[in-house]
């Protein structure tokens, strides 16, 4: 069963959150946070990526950059940018995009959970990934940014965000960047608290959206700070780590496509032939050309479009991760044609988030970056969580979830 609590958020007064909210800092590169930081001196890029406090060039590696974050954390709460709350609370945090709005709660996910794997993953993780993230979170004895959890659905839970969603919110603010709006209630009452407790305590799994790393760096730090302590009691805030929750259905996840470099030697026509071995090719001429469904695909060659229908046998429907189409893709086109195998080292190929939409992989081909683009139809929230319970692990470059959570709007502190 899950086990959750609430707790002290530090989170900037009403009137600051815009100059203090950003982007997560794995969506963009040093150079663009120091662009969209400019001189906003309360821009939390300042402690998320802390190397745009240095001479341009600077590693996001370097000893000095992560001091340089938790000098900034504190220096955030001493001018009064970032201040505690005074009661423990969950928080309700709604990201609206295309006019569809989803609602998350936010909590203190238990350490426990996730080494045991009630919290459910669906990536493999990379340790340098994760030892950079644990470094950001011990020297700040923080989750500065939270973690992406979905949870299966719950009426109890819906009914008491839905009462919460139609008072005023303490923030409600149109992101740049993304334009999506991005809302913020607290939970402060005793009986709603209790109540949220108490469902999730009858939650058998939470499933990890988005955030691997950071949920893997999170609870590893919390691990470590019991070992080193040795009066710990299990009761210590360093027990958990923040997580922002929403419901499975409510979430959006785009297609995550593919561009690649070369043809492996092939001319258009020899790769378009050996295609037709395991797939229904059809010339569908030079407008782009979507996915409708599952197991189709669309690729961009030579200005063309084409569809491309996985023949019957080629997948296996009783198997979690045979059936979807990044493991049809990458076994019987990337692999078995292209000859790359390895999505996580390959130089050869890249991938492009659905929210550029397919105009970008048409861009990339045309301009002679790349030789082919390949478009995939959008995994199913009910995908991952069939993969996550079954013990399996999802193929790389899976998933893109959208709206991306905005961070600064609440901090756990572990101590």
């Amino acid at each position: 069963m899950a086990t959750i609590k609430p707790f002290k958020g530090i989170r900037p007064p009403k009137e600051l959150v815009e100059k203090v909210e950003c982007r997560p800092y794995d969506v963009l590169d040093s150079d663009e946070a120091r662009a969209e930081a400019g001189d906003n001196e309360m821009s939390l890029y300042r402690i998320i990526k802390p190397e745009i406090n240095f001479p341009k060039g600077t590693s996001e590696y370097d000893p000095r950059v992560y001091k340089k974050a938790a000098e900034n954390f504190q220096l955030f709460q001493d001018k009064g940018w970032l201040v505690q709350d005074d009661k423990e609370q969950y928080y309700i945090y709604a990201q609206t995009m295309n006019g569809k709005t989803q609602y998350g709660l936010v909590v203190g996910a238990y350490v426990d959970d996730y080494m045991n794997g009630v919290i459910k993953k669906h990536e493999l993780t990379r340790r340098d990934k994760e030892e950079d993230r644990m470094k950001h979170v011990r020297v700040n004895n923080a989750n500065i940014e939270p973690v992406f959890f979905a949870y299966p659905d719950n009426k109890v839970l819906n009914d008491l965000i839905m009462r919460y969603a139609a008072t005023e919110a303490e923030y409600d603010f149109i992101a740049p960047i993304d334009g999506f709006r991005h809302q913020f209630w607290c939970v402060a009452n005793d009986e709603d608290i209790s109540l949220i407790t108490e469902e999730f305590r009858k939650m058998p799994s939470l499933y990890i959206a988005d955030g691997h790393h950071r949920s893997a760096a999170a609870a590893l730090v919390g691990a470590e700070k019991a070992k080193q302590n040795p009066n710990h009691t299990g009761k210590e805030e360093y027990n958990y780590f923040m997580a922002v929750c929403f419901q499975a259905s409510q979430l959006t996840i785009l297609d995550y496509n593919r561009v690649v470099k070369d043809l492996n030697g092939l001319s258009s026509e020899q790769f378009i032939d050996a295609l037709n071995k395991n797939f229904i090719v059809e010339d569908k001429g030079t407008d782009i050309y979507k996915p409708a469904k599952l197991h189709e695909f669309s690729l961009y060659l030579d200005n063309h479009w084409y569809s491309l229908q996985a023949k019957e046998g080629t997948y296996d429907n009783n198997d979690p991760i045979g059936v979807l189409d990044v493991d049809i893709s990458s076994r019987l086109i990337l692999d078995q044609i292209l000859n790359i195998g390895d999505l996580r080292s390959s130089k050869r190929i890249d991938f492009v988030g659905g929210l550029r939409g397919l105009g970008e992989l048409k861009r990339r081909v045309d301009n002679g970056e790349m030789r082919a683009a390949l478009a995939l139809y959008p995994v199913s929230m009910k995908q991952i969580m069939d993969i996550a319970d079954s013990g399996k692990i999802m193929p790389p470059k899976a998933t893109w979830f959208e709206p991306k959570l905005r961070s600064g709007l609440v901090i756990h502190k572990l101590s």
